[in-house]
């Protein structure tokens, strides 16, 4: 998020570099309704009954004169949703979420770019609704995956009865698990306080060791603009944190981003060139305008503890002013920034998406401040009426 104020920047380093990637967010349309709020996120707060869940995964571009490289992070949900596993579905149904996956990954990109251009799909973790169907994709497309992956979801189903993974989704390609530790195969690094992978080894994309939320949680670090060789501190960058948080207002306020005492542009609809006061949110704010709204809860939280780490290295990439984080459920998105084919991400600091999104997701929060309700039970309970 880019910061105006004189907050302190948290000591989050990135090593300069002159390379580059591009980054998109691919709306896969796949969206999960009818999550209680509550499941994932204490306390309830008035009006915000139903988690958003859109899916996003999200392309990697890195050019130079002499190659093109695609990398795919997350996949959204599998278009065929009753060809998950049966255990899983049957474990959805009890929670009456209402998943709808009208298109894949594969359909929207292979009109534009060759699946078989695609090095690599890395899932931030293995997650019914990340991990899609990679099998449209050429056996030469690898699957990343974080550390720990194989040791708690192999074998696959249905030659384990109990795993959420098919193996279809693993079958004749290469399974590459991370390892944070090993020198020989990866360039490893510190970026601020999360331990890294340099994935191109040029300083252009890093993949970064997230643990909490489940087995194999990574997140990924896309370098978008590089002002090496005139002032490396006006880089940005793109954190696509995967499933980190779930609301923005598990991320925010916090020490390196406090809730203003003005909030622009305002969050809610016939307000877009009009600030509001921060004020309106402290009564939800017992802590103080450096502590979340929210706090991470929840059986879809492996290590409750481990997740709150994370967390707190991600607000410390969201103080930074250049590093523009998202998540992948997070729908102010598609308010604000474009969307693939249409664009990309890399222009995010110029163009002013970080304020914009910044407090967007107070919008939630409109009935208990007396705002009125926001549209968050029509677009995202039952069987939900949202885009």
């Amino acid at each position: 998020m880019n910061q105006t104020t004189q907050t302190p920047l948290p000591p989050f380093d990135i090593p300069p570099a002159s390379r580059t990637v591009s980054v998109s967010i691919i709306n896969t349309a796949s969206t999960i309704r009818n999550i209680p709020a509550t499941s994932f996120l204490s306390p309830h707060i008035k009006g915000h009954d139903y988690l958003a869940a859109p899916c996003f995964s999200f392309l990697i571009h890195r050019h130079t004169p002499t190659s093109d490289r695609f990398l795919l992070f997350d996949l959204g949900i599998r278009k065929d949703v009753q060809n998950l596993p049966p255990p899983l579905l049957s474990h959805l149904s009890s929670l009456n979420w209402s998943l709808s996956a009208p298109s894949s990954v594969p359909d929207i990109l292979s009109p534009t770019i060759p699946l078989t251009n695609i090095e690599a799909i890395i899932y931030s973790h293995p997650h019914f609704d990340h991990i899609g169907d990679p099998s449209p994709f050429p056996p030469t497309t690898a699957l990343l995956v974080g550390p720990g992956f194989t040791s708690s979801y192999l074998p696959a189903y249905p030659s384990n009865p109990k795993s959420s993974i098919p193996e279809s989704a693993l079958s004749n390609r290469e399974l590459i698990e991370l390892d944070f530790s090993d020198s020989n195969r990866w360039k490893i690094l510190n970026i601020g306080p999360f331990a890294a992978i340099d994935y191109f080894e040029d300083g252009s994309f890093y993949l970064l060791d997230a643990p909490g939320h489940a087995a194999g949680h990574i997140c990924a670090l896309a370098r978008v603009t590089s002002s090496i060789g005139v002032d490396p501190t006006e880089d940005s960058f793109v954190l696509m944190a995967g499933d980190v948080f779930h609301h923005v207002g598990e991320l925010r306020p916090n020490k390196w981003v406090p809730l203003p005492g003005v909030i622009w542009p305002s969050p809610f609809e016939g307000e877009e060139e009009r600030s509001c006061k921060g004020g309106l949110f402290d009564k939800l704010l017992p802590e103080g305008r450096e502590r979340p709204f929210y706090k991470a809860v929840g059986e879809w939280n492996e290590d409750v503890l481990k997740l709150k780490e994370t967390l707190g290295k991600v607000q410390m990439a969201d103080g930074a002013g250049n590093v523009l984080v998202v998540g992948a459920h997070d729908e102010t998105l598609l308010d604000v920034v474009e969307i693939w084919p249409e664009g990309k991400l890399n222009g995010w600091l110029k163009e002013g998406w970080g304020e914009r999104l910044g407090w967007r997701f107070l919008r939630d929060f409109g009935e208990a401040i007396g705002k009125g309700g926001t549209g968050n039970r029509e677009r995202w309970g039952g069987s939900g009426k949202g885009e």
